[in-house]
């Protein structure tokens, strides 16, 4: 077994046919299917049904399916490893975060990192932090910045988790609005009668904040439903109602104003994850603590957001997903 017949297993895979596996491999499709009969002769199983055309995995071939994944993954880590020997003036870090983070957290910490190394690859994922475990998990990212609803939650073998910071959920509005009146906090009662808009339904942060309603008995008036990050913050600008968001969000934005929420449960906490079975490369490493940096300068400039780095001695293994 060897990593070129690995890699055609997993665009066979993905792709559910030989000629176009073959093709995006630049291979001829003899060599390919040649490829995968080694790699099934050496492993003594069948990796995938073929029947009058069609192609698909053996209950072997989905047991195979993510180890390769992530020997692909390791193998690429390890290549990129040897580069990051030249002192930082090359190699590559695969970061994944949340949306609501890649506009406050995320983007802080990369410009500065690119400040610093020029020479590393940046890669950015983003996704739900569901998907974003799951990407550490395969190798396919090095590390990864998750939200959570509490700081227990349940555990996912082989990360490591670092706690950064405990963020509060701010109602927002255009900073001209006269909707929050003279008002520093809001009640749920008091924002349930405000025009709202709400975040897609992939969103932790409209989970929670939807949750909040019902458990209150409450019904929020809704005017623009699953729009994302970017389209909630324009619209809240032009004053088309409020929103609820992450304090962090509001960092360099003049044209927002917010007020607390009065709701209990309304936090969430932002770890950072990594696998804990393979050792971080250097340029990883140096993310991992610009990152760190960074969570510590915007929980001391921001009153809703409290650090926690200080009270994590070591980083915890296990991890949630929202």
């Amino acid at each position: 077994m060897n990593l070129e017949q690995l890699r055609s297993f997993v665009e066979v895979a993905r792709t559910g046919h030989f000629t176009r596996a073959a093709a995006n491999l630049h291979l001829a499709q003899p060599s390919l299917s040649r490829q995968i009969a080694t790699l099934e002769q050496g492993l003594g199983a069948e990796l995938f049904h073929r029947i009058r055309g069609n192609v698909s995995l053996t209950a072997a071939g989905e047991s195979l399916l993510p180890l390769a994944k992530r020997m692909l993954a390791d193998a690429e880590t390890v290549r990129h490893e040897m580069q990051e020997l030249a002192g930082l003036k090359r190699g590559r870090v695969r970061l994944g975060a949340t949306p609501t983070l890649c506009i406050s957290l995320v983007a802080e910490a990369l410009a500065a990192f690119h400040t610093a190394y020029p020479g590393i690859q940046l890669h950015l994922t983003e996704g739900g932090s569901h998907g974003l475990l799951e990407g550490l998990a395969e190798g396919a990212l090095d590390l990864a910045l998750i939200t959570t609803s509490d700081e227990g939650g349940g555990e996912s073998s082989g990360l490591e988790r670092i706690p950064l910071l405990t963020e509060e959920l701010v109602v927002i509005s255009a900073a001209q609005s006269p909707l929050f009146g003279s008002r520093t906090s809001l009640t749920l009662a008091q924002l349930a009668k405000l025009p709202q808009i709400t975040f897609h339904e992939s969103y932790d942060v409209r989970a929670a904040t939807m949750r909040a309603f019902g458990d209150a008995g409450l019904v929020p008036q809704i005017v623009l439903e699953g729009s994302e990050m970017d389209a909630v913050l324009r619209c809240v600008e032009r004053g088309l109602g409020v929103a609820v968001v992450p304090a962090m969000v509001l960092a360099d934005r003049p044209s927002l104003r917010s007020v607390r929420l009065r709701a209990d449960g309304l936090t969430r906490t932002v770890s950072l994850a990594h696998r804990g079975d393979v050792p971080l490369g250097r340029a990883a490493r140096a993310m991992r603590d610009l990152i760190i940096d960074t969570a510590n300068v915007l929980s001391a400039v921001t009153p809703e957001v409290d650090g926690l780095v200080g009270r994590a001695s070591r980083p915890t293994v296990g991890t949630e997903a929202s």
